[in-house]
């Protein structure tokens, strides 16, 4: 069955293309801040939240006589609207309304489309007018989001769900994620591992790798700061237990520092690379020196790579000079579960690049947090854990009002993603979703790699608001 289709109208920079971008998942369309970068009508599927549909990017609309450029562009925008679901009409918070946004409004009154007003680039409190001013379009209460920076989608998906077909409102959710999982690539186990070593300036990095490949490929020195770009080298480790070579991408990276120490220009690009590292690894080592121990950059630091839902490991270096090791080992450990709330029970190795000690032992457990990282519960067990978890530890009924939990499905994986179905589950205590989010890392094999929770709710679209 075909797919709703919602269109993208707006004036000229609202970031109509990064909202596309966003809903589609990948940045195809251009993105610039001289307006007019978008001039024909582009189309890509959607998925936000369970939802799935047509996403449509127009061209800025511009008040302009039809026979020039501008003008022809705003007839493929109108010609746009005849065959679409749902508009969502993009204004800038930031800038506040304009006369050209009013008469965009006026028009789209006009129109049998369902309008979802959409106030952009709200993150902060610098919106704040613009949101107001919207309300004034005379379009109904204002969506405010940043599709630059993702934030608002959960309120998007309540603005579009009443509005898109009956297929999609009634489709079960369980079929809906299927549907969305197929087009998810099978994990191999074989496949090449890819690892990035991330750390402060001068923990041993470079040195780290080299020892691994056993020859000096990268620079290395008592300096700070001699890496810059991240090198990703591949390379086959012997896997001395299955006798196998098993494939590994390493990953160098340049040093981070305190971002108020971060004042050259050719450092600041650095890090920037790093964090770009991050983003295509499966698997971060954090390497800490031994004779330093664990300073508050190094939460820092891993906490980015768990919000970019990285598997994450500890390894603590030059442990061959390390006093009082046994001390530092479980200081280490203790103030990595203090720190880190947010995952218990990280991995945590001793190793030295210098002399070798623990590097194969650090290479297998990466390969056994890819696999924690990427694993499917098959739906049985899934479901048999949660009715147990109910059972053990029921859900709150605040103010005597019980919230229902439904059931639990697993979305996605690397990381693993789950979606929570039930009523009045914004009322839900952020305790009881920690001690769901542990159940699943303790009782199905997560370990200690980041979870995701996303909570549904089914609203009715039917309900007088």
């Amino acid at each position: 069955m075909k797919l709703p289709q919602v269109i993208i109208i707006g004036r000229p920079n609202v970031g109509k293309s990064t909202l596309w971008n966003r809903l589609v998942g990948k940045k195809l369309a251009l993105v610039d801040d001289q307006p007019g970068v978008t001039r024909d009508r582009r189309f890509g599927e959607a998925h936000l939240l369970g939802l799935d549909f047509t996403i449509v990017d127009t061209a800025g609309w511009e008040d302009e006589d039809e026979n020039t450029l501008p003008g022809r562009m705003r007839q493929q925008t109108e010609a746009a609207l005849v065959g679409a679901d749902v508009a969502l009409f993009v204004i800038d918070a930031r800038a506040g309304l304009t006369p050209l946004d009013e008469e965009i409004a006026r028009h789209l009154r006009q129109c049998d489309v369902p309008i979802v007003l959409v106030a952009n680039k709200a993150e902060g409190k610098t919106g704040d007018h613009g949101i107001y001013e919207a309300f004034s379009l005379g379009l109904g209460d204002p969506v405010p989001l940043s599709a630059e920076h993702g934030q608002g989608m959960a309120d998007l998906f309540e603005a579009l769900l009443p509005h898109l077909n009956e297929r999609q409102l009634e489709m079960d959710a369980e079929a809906a994620i299927a549907a969305e999982l197929d087009d998810e690539e099978e994990y191999d186990p074989k496949a090449i591992l890819k690892l990035a070593i991330v750390g402060r300036p001068n923990a041993g990095k470079s040195t780290l790798i080299n020892r691994f490949l056993q020859e000096d490929r990268l620079l290395t020195g008592p300096e700070a700061g001699i890496t810059r770009d991240s090198i990703a080298i591949d390379w086959n480790w012997h896997d001395s237990a299955s006798g196998e070579d098993r494939p590994v991408r390493l990953i160098d990276t340049a040093g981070m520092r305190k971002k108020a120490l971060v004042v050259d220009k050719l450092e600041k690009l650095a890090v920037a690379d790093a964090r770009h590292a991050i983003d295509f690894a499966e698997v971060v080592v954090l390497l800490l020196d031994a004779t330093r121990g664990l300073e508050h950059q190094d939460l820092k630091i891993a906490s980015m790579v768990l919000e970019e839902g990285r598997a994450l490991m500890i390894a603590i270096n030059k442990w061959d000079v390390a006093e009082d090791a046994s001390g530092l080992f479980n200081g280490i450990r203790k103030a990595l579960d203090d720190g880190l709330s947010q995952v218990k029970g990280l991995p945590l190795l001793a190793v030295s690049a210098r002399t070798g000690k623990g590097l194969d032992d650090l290479i297998r457990a990466a390969f056994e947090l890819r696999d924690a990282w990427s694993r499917r519960v098959p739906t049985a067990a899934l479901n048999r854990w949660f009715d147990d978890a109910l059972a053990k530890n029921p859900p709150p009924a605040p103010g005597g009002r019980r919230i229902k939990l439904r059931y639990i499905t697993q979305a996605k994986t690397r990381p693993p993603g789950f979606v929570l179905f039930g009523t009045r589950l914004d009322e839900l205590p952020a305790s009881y979703q920690r001690y769901l989010v542990n159940g699943l890392r303790r009782e199905l094999g997560f370990d200690a790699v980041p979870v995701r929770l996303m909570l549904r709710s089914p609203k009715n679209p039917f309900a007088k608001k």
